[in-house]
């Protein structure tokens, strides 16, 4: 006899770890079985029966919080709440065996680049017409990721990516303008360029770098506000990347550029490719080009054989440089690369914490005092939510989730979510902006 659940149809709900990219891959899986007519949800799909979980296995935490996910859907289909459960992503494809020993609830494991396989088994047909388009974003209507390549060639000692996305692929400029281009007619007005890195771009296709050429591009596409840019690789940096910036009115002054390190001994041992001489002359010359560019970077902490000393210089650096943005991760050990081979994992976890804390400390009083000179400034500001009391908004300075937020009075001020404003800046924090929309006179 067939339950009333047996009978109702298939419901996909797709979970998302991890990064931007994962994201990315999501909206495809998504938009995919939409083309197949099927039901489909992002974290909202209480009353789904199939749960396809797309996983990070990036670091311990990533890896670990990938592991619980997956757990808790394990279980749930040993209770009957749920008939099917998938696995996909980075930590699937870098762990597959082992998944499948520990966690034989899944009901099929699939890597990175398995996507016509696991719509196979979703009984979907994977439909080539519908490649560039993605109109089931997990993000808010008006901006979204564009991954413009897959993979990673560079050969730093701490990552485990190339082990899980492969090598370098670039997508070609004519397929990433359509896609903007699809983007926009579904209301987006800011894209995001994301890849591993972006720097490589159009190295194994046009057998040069081509981000530039790309950003030109882009830029021609109507409807379309802001392009962001987001992972570049410091070494060899192409500095015609900064020309098209100046030239393109879409393309924000802003760019992550994570450089992880800037001592010596510690971009040598990370295989960086770059000295600590070249990165201070490479941010000159960022901000000499674009002098009012928005500059966010990532470091790297405990690594192995770091010192004291190298952290007094990672210090002074920032010190000096004093990045708009900085963010700061913990070393962790990852088996298979060249550091989780060759390296001792040495520097204990609580000296990693207190290095940690020590960075971010000195970079949140260089965030408040950068931020206080936005007082009394006027930004245009895209608005992205509305939390609490709050419209909460970005400047061209902010890229989602990682950078300062505008915060505007929703008693006193009212705006539609993915429009902009004018926004004159009220009071600041080390990560807040408070401020008033400006209306007309």
């Amino acid at each position: 006899m067939h339950t009333k659940k047996d009978t109702k149809p298939n419901k996909v709900n797709v979970v998302t770890l991890g990064c931007s990219k994962n994201l990315v891959d999501s909206e495809v899986l998504m938009q995919q079985l939409k083309g197949n007519g099927m039901e489909v949800a992002h974290e909202k799909g209480e009353d789904a029966n199939i749960v396809v979980v797309n996983t990070c296995g990036f670091i311990d935490v990533a890896k670990q919080e990938s592991i619980d996910t997956i757990l808790n859907f394990a279980a749930a289909k040993t209770e009957g709440e749920i008939e099917k459960l998938y696995v996909t992503g980075c930590l699937s494809q870098r762990y597959k065996d082992d998944l499948e020993k520990e966690i034989p609830e899944v009901d099929a494991y699939f890597g990175t680049l398995d996507l016509p396989f696991l719509l196979e088994e979703l009984g979907a047909d994977y439909q080539h017409e519908l490649i560039g388009e993605r109109t089931l974003l997990t993000t808010p209507q008006h901006y979204a990721y564009l991954k413009i390549s897959e993979g990673c060639n560079r050969t730093c000692a701490f990552c485990a990516i190339p082990l899980m996305r492969g090598k370098h692929v670039s997508k070609s400029i004519e397929q990433l303008v359509l896609e903007a281009k699809n983007l926009v007619k579904n209301g987006v007005k800011e894209v995001i360029l994301i890849a591993q890195e972006l720097t490589y771009y159009g190295l194994d296709i046009y057998k040069e770098k081509a981000l530039s050429k790309l950003l030109y591009a882009l830029n021609e596409v109507e409807g379309l506000s802001w392009i962001r840019l987001h992972y570049a690789y410091p070494y060899q940096f192409p500095l015609d990347v900064l020309q098209a910036m100046n030239d393109c009115e879409k393309v924000c002054n802003y760019l992550d550029i994570p450089l992880q390190h800037i001592s010596d001994p510690v971009l040598k041992n990370m295989r960086r490719l770059i000295t600590e001489q070249q990165t201070y002359e490479l941010v000159d010359q960022i901000r000499s080009q674009v002098p009012d560019i928005t500059l966010r970077t990532t470091m790297l902490v405990g690594f192995p054989k770091e010192t004291d000393a190298d952290i007094e210089a990672l210090a002074r650096f920032i010190e000096k440089t004093r990045f708009d943005r900085l963010g700061v991760f913990q070393y962790s050990h990852e088996e298979n690369t060249f550091a989780g081979q060759n390296y001792a994992d040495d520097i204990p976890a609580l000296i990693k914490q207190q290095r940690h804390d020590y960075i971010m400390g000195i970079q949140e009083e260089i965030s408040f005092d950068i931020n206080q000179q936005k007082v009394g400034q006027v930004y245009p500001t895209l608005f992205d939510r509305k939390e609490g009391e709050f419209f909460v908004g970005r400047t061209e300075g902010d890229s989602p989730e990682v950078d300062n937020e505008v915060l505007v009075n929703a008693k006193d001020n009212y705006v539609r979510m993915g429009d902009f404003a004018p926004v004159r800046i009220l009071k600041a924090e080390s990560y807040d902006l408070y401020g008033e929309i400006v209306l007309d006179n």
